[in-house]
């Protein structure tokens, strides 16, 4: 299959980069060919639930005010055990071992950046795969989680154990988003892939980029697509699979 001027483009200043020039900014689209769906496409998890909106279906409040309910969704449409990293995960962890990609900065919960081998994943909104008791902050993995039925309670305390995940209505951990900010504005090279960048604060820490080349990878319009060097309306797993 023949590829495109434009991926050839960008594959050939990834080729060309630099040690330490790189930088990834991903969101849900980045697993979509893991078998996880994205969130506000038309076949995105949200959809399925039309009689709540997605910020009330994942807030701190609805947590708090309706927990049984906020599992019955976070199980079924957010928490994908079995999910395994697919090409784009893969390339960007060769990049880092070849070190010229040096931070991934992701919205992701799933952890697949991790289990395709990379090592610097800045998580804005946290990992599935760690839980914890709100009462005696006793720790659990997914597996308690997916195992458990309704809410799920610490076996030493009794207390609500949580992911440890930022929800609508909570902060980001702000060390976290120092580091990405400071990522980014180091980056000759800012790579955006699968989001659709209205999330913020996340989205707004792409302003800090004053690189060379501004790519954004996301089969649907962005508002920033009018600012990057090359806007690629591809799958991204396929435009890193070389």
């Amino acid at each position: 299959m023949s590829i495109s001027h434009e991926i050839e483009t960008f594959r050939g200043w990834i080729d060309e980069a630099p040690a330490k020039s790189i930088v990834f900014f991903g969101g849900a689209g980045v697993s979509t060919a893991s078998g996880i769906p994205d969130f506000r496409s038309s076949e995105g998890v949200f959809t399925k639930y039309a009689h709540l909106s997605p910020e009330r279906l994942v807030s701190a409040s609805y947590f708090h005010e309706q927990p049984e309910g906020f599992y019955d969704f976070y199980r079924t449409s957010l928490v994908f055990a079995d999910a395994e990293p697919n090409t784009a995960h893969f390339k960007l962890a060769e990049l880092e071992r070849e070190g010229k990609l040096t931070a991934i900065i992701t919205q992701n919960i799933d952890g697949l950046h991790q289990k395709a081998g990379s090592s610097y994943v800045l998580e804005l909104h946290g990992n599935m795969h760690r839980n914890y008791c709100q009462k005696c902050y006793r720790t659990y993995d997914l597996d308690f989680i997916v195992n458990s039925e309704g809410i799920p309670y610490c076996v030493d305390c009794g207390g609500i154990v949580r992911p440890d995940v930022v929800l609508y209505e909570e902060a980001l951990e702000e060390a976290v988003l120092q580091r990405s900010a400071v990522a980014i504005a180091q980056a000759s090279i800012l790579i955006i892939g699968g989001t659709s960048l209205v999330v913020f604060p996340a989205a707004a820490l792409t302003s800090y980029f004053k690189g060379d080349h501004l790519v954004i990878i996301n089969q649907t319009p962005t508002p920033q697509d009018s600012s990057a060097d090359l806007c690629l309306k591809e799958d991204i797993a396929e435009v890193f699979s070389w």
